[in-house]
């Protein structure tokens, strides 16, 4: 039997055509969590906060595919994964943290559609994974791997729980690397979205990456 959720919750907001952003969930430590509108099937980027407001948005947004970013993105997974039906994908060496959800893994990348790859970055967490999209220019779901530092740039940030500081830095330059500036025009980071000022997305995405990653990691 699904609980009810908690009343509440704010509506999710569009931030990019056909990609909309849920309010920061508290038992994600202020992860935010996004909903793909993909022709082939909805697809849900971690967990957003399991509430009323977000149970009615997806009742009536049909998902075929939650992704998870990350072991600290999986809270309420269990409830959402019995209320969607949904596919559920994790990077191979987090998978054990979903007993008795069957989940799908991968190893280096997957094709969730023709125009829709998760490919692994480790660094934040053993199976730390973005999700990349070619809509709208191109859009990387970068879980916590980059987040936006307080002039909005996309930065790896490294914390007391970070599994491995020098592969996240890696990982970085293996994602300047992985694109070309037209094949990257947004960022959709998995927390801090506060310091974005209402914007919702980093754009400029490549530059803005390639310019603070020369900055602080050259040498």
């Amino acid at each position: 039997m699904i609980p009810t959720p908690p009343g509440g919750g704010k509506v999710p907001q569009l931030v990019l055509p056909n990609i909309w952003a849920f309010a920061p969930n508290r038992d994600t430590l202020g992860g935010t969590a996004y909903y793909l509108n993909h022709p082939d099937g909805g697809i849900l980027v971690d967990c957003p906060a399991w509430n009323t407001a977000n149970l009615a948005f997806l009742k009536t947004a049909p998902v075929q595919a939650l992704f998870l970013t990350h072991r600290g993105g999986v809270a309420q997974v269990h409830q959402w994964r019995s209320l969607l039906h949904c596919d559920l994908w994790i990077q191979e060496q987090e998978a054990y943290l979903l007993p008795g959800l069957s989940p799908r893994s991968f190893q280096f990348e997957v094709s969730l559609a023709s125009d829709i790859q998760g490919f692994w970055v480790p660094g934040h967490s053993p199976g730390s994974s973005c999700l990349y999209w070619q809509m709208s220019g191109g859009v990387l779901f970068t879980g916590r791997h980059l987040l936006p530092d307080a002039q909005g740039n996309p930065v790896p940030i490294q914390t007391r729980k970070t599994f491995h500081w020098p592969r996240q830095v890696q990982q970085v330059q293996a994602i300047l690397d992985r694109f070309q500036p037209d094949r990257l025009s947004y960022i959709c980071p998995g927390a801090n979205t506060g310091l974005l000022r209402g914007q919702g997305t980093i754009d400029r995405a490549y530059d803005r990456l390639r310019s603070v990653t020369s900055l602080e990691f050259s040498g």
